[in-house]
């Protein structure tokens, strides 16, 4: 879908019409795939849709890389090895995904869109290799 097609900004108007903090996020800025990000260059919907997106992103690259430990390191030879292949795994999906938005209409392919969801797979790795690292321990001390 294009971005006209799947934007949220008329939802985000209809639930936000009275632009809730909108005096403590103006002074909010950044620059974010060489553009700046605030209320002032976007207005104030587009501004709570960006962070909707790359929450979204984020939570869902998180899944991915948490799910993915939990449900198959232990098929993998290797805790570590998992951990390392299920990032690239993500982060190459991350990729592929910036690529399909380059193929389609109205729509911005960011590097950095690849360097978040990456991240977030891989706090959702690490998170779940520690979960298991320590059930393992705790399993280990019993059977002592």
């Amino acid at each position: 879908m294009t971005y006209r097609q799947q934007t949220s900004v008329p939802i985000l108007q209809q639930l936000l019409a009275h632009k809730p903090f909108y005096n403590k996020l103006t002074g909010i800025h950044f620059n974010y795939g060489g553009q700046v990000i605030s209320i002032q260059a976007s207005g104030y919907f587009k501004f709570i849709e960006f962070f909707v997106r790359k929450g979204a992103h984020f939570l869902t690259y998180f899944v991915l890389g948490l799910s993915a430990m939990f449900g198959l390191a232990d098929r993998v030879r290797g805790r570590w090895f998992a951990a390392i292949l299920f990032w690239l795994a993500a982060t190459g999906f991350a990729a592929t995904d910036e690529f399909h938005q380059m193929l389609t209409g109205d729509r911005t392919p960011l590097f950095q869109d690849v360097m978040l969801d990456s991240i977030a797979s891989l706090l959702g790795i690490l998170l779940a290799w520690l979960f298991l690292h320590r059930k393992s321990k705790k399993l280990q001390a019993s059977i002592e």
